[in-house]
């Protein structure tokens, strides 16, 4: 007799999506070819997390139709636990077309992904989970913009996770188009930040989301909500922590990884969050944290994909050594 597989001790939750990538350089209007990859960012750090041997569950919903199986099949794939995953036959898995970067630039991306089956998703998805078991929660600010009842599952994993004394890490990861409005975004996502311990802002977001300029001050504004630790994604210059993780207050600044070749930036933060949130569950340092997240997203902008430049825990051991 087999045994059940254990509960996931991580978990992450959100929207995957179907993603068309052009063939070519030029305007998504005159490309013809396109090839066929997985998007999203609460996933891609599932990915990460789960090459780096963790025991990782992505919690969703998707349509009942080939994309949703695509999904499902990539991530059984990657080692993703997918017992949250749910089939929505009501509602269609959420599709996106993305141009081809050229020279390092961001690339326009395309959504189809309104009324989708994971805009649909709501604390009824969250039955099933088993808290106890649950040692670490990561939450980003996509799923939140989904819907109403998006918004509400978000708020009822963090709560939970924090009753079971998991911790809780949170991107805002910003989709301005996604909200009403910049005030309803603003004001969301930092009433879910107060929910976590660990923040990850980029420093354009932390400007946006708080309306203080430096890195010190965003990650004040969030200490004093009750984050343990923020870390802040300055792009090529870097990283910076602001925390209480030591046990006292520190600050770190970590310079950025250098990179010859710039192939596409999408997924460099999701690269990041990897590398921070799996070298703190590893128990390292702040230092170490940064400087695994910068090694991490620095991969992560030299491939086309979202999450293809995510390593192996051998990967990374021979990048750490380098």
């Amino acid at each position: 007799m087999t045994q059940p597989t254990p509960a996931p001790k991580i978990l992450t939750f959100g929207e995957a999506m179907a993603m068309f990538v052009a063939d070519t350089p030029g305007s998504l209007a005159s490309i013809e070819h396109f090839h066929r990859r997985l998007a999203g960012a609460d996933n891609n750090v599932a990915i990460g997390l789960s090459r780096l041997g963790f025991h990782v569950g992505w919690l969703s919903r998707v349509g009942n139709d080939s994309f949703g199986q695509f999904i499902h099949q990539a991530l059984e794939a990657e080692r993703i636990d997918s017992r949250h995953i749910r089939t929505d036959s009501q509602h269609p898995t959420g599709l996106l077309f993305k141009e081809r970067a050229q020279a390092g630039a961001d690339p326009r991306v395309e959504y189809f992904r309104r009324g989708s089956a994971a805009s649909h998703l709501s604390i009824e998805d969250a039955k099933g989970v088993d808290f106890q078991t649950l040692t670490h929660l990561h939450a980003t600010g996509i799923t939140p913009a989904l819907s109403e009842s998006a918004c509400q599952l978000t708020r009822h994993l963090m709560k939970q996770a924090r009753t079971h004394g998991a911790s809780i890490s949170f991107d805002p990861n910003l989709r301005p188009s996604l909200w009403p409005s910049e005030n309803a975004m603003r004001t969301t996502l930092n009433e879910l930040a107060s929910r976590a311990d660990w923040v990850l802002p980029g420093l354009s977001e932390g400007r946006l989301l708080t309306g203080c300029e430096s890195p010190e001050a965003i990650a004040d504004f969030y200490l004093a909500r009750g984050a343990k630790a923020v870390i802040i994604k300055l792009g090529p210059e870097g990283s910076y922590y602001r925390g209480t993780l030591t046990g006292t207050l520190e600050s770190v600044l970590v310079p950025g990884q250098p990179v010859a070749n710039v192939v596409d930036t999408v997924g460099a933060g999701d690269g990041f969050a990897v590398g921070v949130i799996s070298a703190l569950l590893d128990g390292l340092t702040p230092t170490q944290a940064l400087k695994r997240g910068n090694l991490i997203g620095a991969q992560a902008v030299q491939v086309v994909g979202d999450m293809e430049g995510l390593p192996s825990r051998e990967q990374l051991q021979a990048l750490e050594q380098h």
